[in-house]
This record gives C-alpha cells, structure tokens and sequence, in this order.
C-alpha cells in the first residue's frame, strides 16, 4: 500500500530546521513532500535528501501582491499534481499561500502552525491587513494549531477564528534535544572560529565594519558577570532599552560583560543611530555576530535576557534554560509560559529600560535568588519541552487527522 503523502510548507528554507530532525520517523509512515523558496538553507537537509522530495516555489515574506498571486498559482499547480492528502505550513506567507491554495485545490487536510503573530504589535492599516491575512489562513485550514496559549489567547480574543484550536503538549513545535544542549560538557570557540564567521558585523547602510576593539573570546568571559542576548539585533526586539538599561547599569558594575549574538538590520526594523554608536564603541558589549553554535557563549554566561516586544514561542529561552540559566524575559507569548516568576527565571513589562535595569542589578546583587533559579532551569525545560515529547505530541494529532487510508 502506497503511504499517504504529506507536505510541509515554510517561506524561507531556513525555516526547514522545524521539520528537519522529524523527517525520519515520518518518512516512516508518509511520503514526505518539503516545500519552500528556493535558497542555500535547502543544504541543511543534504543528509535525509534521499527520505523526501523537495520542491522550491518562490514565496515573499513580506506584502507582494504580484509575486503573491504568482505563488499562489504554482503551489496549486503544484498541489493538483502531487495529490496530497495532507498541507502543514509554518511561518505567515507560507500559511496564507498554502491554506489557500490547499482549499481551492480540495487537499483534504489542511493544517497551519501559528509560531507567532505579527499584528498584536502593529498598528493602523498594517495591523487590519495582517488580521484580515490570518483570519484568512484560518477559514481556509481544516486544522490551526497556535505554538502556545499566548497565541491561542490572541487568534481568539481578535476573533481571527472561531474554529476548535488546542496546543500541542506543552506548546513549542521543536522541543530541546539536552543532550546537545548541555551545560555538562565542553565547549570552545578559537580565535579562527570567531573571526571566520565575522568579516562584517554591522549591516547597515554605509555596510560599517565592526568595532575595532579585542572582543573577548567565551573562556576570557568566566573572570566577568556576563548577560547573554540571542536574537536579531532590531527594534522589536528590544535591543534599544537592552543597551539603555545594561550603559546605565556597567557604569555601577563594571566587572559586567553583555554578549549579542545576532545580525543586524538595515532595511527593517533598525536600531536607533546611538544604540549602534554605544554597541560599537563599548569594549564591554560583545557583539559577536549571528553564531550557528551558541553553546560556548551561553556556557560562560550568568545570565540570558529576552526583551522582544512580542514572539511566538522563543526557542532561545528554551536553548538557554536547557544550560541551566536563569533569564529575564518581557512579559509576552511563549516567554512567560516558559519562565516561572521566581522559580527559573523573571518577567519584566516589554520596552521597559528602568525594569530591565533593575532585574539585570537583582541578578547581580542576590546570588541566592539567582542561583536557585539556575538550579531549576534545567529540570523545569526538561520536563516540558523535551525533544522526543514534543515530536510525539505531533505525531498522535497526525494519527488523529488524518483520513484513514
């Protein structure tokens, strides 16, 4: 018997890594379709290539009516062709694309992740779009699954559906795998390392090289009380009041160091002009680029700090929980269903420096109070999120949906 056919769809491939550890237990069972834009991301599945078929369709991720319309009439090309019995996107362009173009093509069933949303945080003519998008991809899906009850709250309070919507276990759509994430080994970064990865630090307009001060390798960090930021280095992710609240608080505590792992933006969502100017020239900030192992950084850190204005559910505050740190985390979807006010973690008000401030000057000031909390870090991920749980919990509501064959 022919195993029935499923296709999991995202914008851009490098979104591929929610679906790439999954792939052999479900070529298992499904014949398994991978669908995105074309892109070197596409390199990180070289190894499970021979488990599934690949495809590549050219999708925007931002607003492109023509190009949208373009998309949209190859996936359903494509979709007629391949005769799926199931569509599962990620990411918003992708959903819309795929929920839509599963509907008018009758693929049975059509599932769409919510990972995040985009309009709790937008305003005026922009936020009515993107609420008009999701409530679209909703009415077009047999399935939505939000990737935590923050989003669930958001997609039902903003009547973007009134469909039945659940979390899957825990919430998270790719779980920790903690032996990879372990602050019991370890890890190291030469000199070589950092440098190859660096020839530009800074994407701004004028494309400004990086400070010209010596960063600090990971194991030079230990003799430093050292916060940690793992993200894009834009606005919305509060990387403005991030710098305010850590200038204010190294010139009370200069033994502080603050590492950034992250790019930064030109085009969308820049940093402030002086936020740039202080991260450049303040050889106490460690801005070390975008980092593929963020391991040894997070090993000899103290301390791990989200300040994003909104996300989805932040695989980094997992990431860092599994090694065992305690956070600071704006009060938002997925941050604050991870951290326990007190027990792994603290939550502060988004685009808040004075809060900021004074939760990073608590970390330092009650050793007591963090430690305890870097004693539950660990366990506390561990027994929500770990890997093969949150895999298994999509499995069973694929054996719940799909059709019997």
């Amino acid at each position: 018997m022919n195993k029935p056919k499923i296709i999991r769809a995202c914008t851009v491939p490098a979104s591929i890594a929610f679906v790439r550890g999954m792939i052999p237990d479900l070529a298992k069972k499904y014949e398994v379709v991978l669908l995105s834009s074309p892109g070197n991301d596409w390199k990180e599945i070289d190894q499970e290539r021979d488990m599934v078929k690949c495809l590549e369709i050219p999708m925007a991720r931002q607003i492109a009516i023509s190009r949208d319309i373009k998309a949209l009439w190859r996936i359903y090309r494509m979709l007629r062709r391949e005769k799926p019995m199931m569509i599962h996107s990620m990411t918003p362009k992708a959903g819309l694309l795929c929920m839509l173009a599963g509907w008018m093509a009758r693929v049975p069933v059509r599932v769409h992740t919510f990972t995040g949303l985009v309009f709790p945080s937008a305003s005026g003519l922009k936020k009515k779009i993107l609420m008009a998008t999701d409530r679209l991809t909703c009415a077009c899906a047999t399935h939505i699954i939000p990737e935590g009850e923050g989003v669930k709250r958001d997609l039902l309070n903003n009547h973007i559906t009134k469909k039945d919507i659940h979390v899957l276990g825990h919430g998270n759509c790719q779980g920790i795998d903690l032996e990879y994430f372990n602050p019991e080994r370890q890890y190291s970064v030469t000199g070589s390392d950092q440098r190859g990865k660096l020839p530009k630090l800074f994407e701004v307009e004028k494309s400004v090289e990086f400070a010209q001060h010596q960063h600090l390798l990971p194991t030079q960090l230990k003799d430093y009380f050292t916060f940690i930021v793992i993200g894009r280095l834009v606005g919305d992710k509060g990387i403005n009041e991030l710098i305010t609240a850590y200038s204010r608080l190294h010139h009370e505590y200069p033994k502080t160091r603050l590492i950034l792992l992250g790019h930064t933006e030109s085009k969308s969502d820049p940093l402030a002009p002086e936020t740039l100017e202080i991260i450049r020239t303040d050889p106490s900030i460690e801005a070390v680029g975008l980092q593929y192992d963020i391991r040894p950084w997070v090993s000899v850190s103290d301390v791990a700090i989200l300040s994003s204005y909104r996300e989805g559910f932040p695989n980094v505050v997992i990431e860092a929980g599994a090694m065992g740190l305690p956070q600071i985390v704006t009060d938002i979807n997925g941050a604050n269903e991870i951290i326990v006010e007190g027990k792994n973690g603290t939550i502060i008000p988004p685009r808040d420096a004075d809060a900021l401030y004074l939760a990073m000057k608590h970390m330092i000031d009650d050793p007591y109070w963090r430690q305890s909390m870097a004693n539950n870090a660990r366990d506390m991920i561990a027994s929500r999120y770990e890997q093969s749980y949150v895999r298994r919990c999509l499995y069973d509501f694929y054996d719940q949906i799909m059709p019997t064959v």
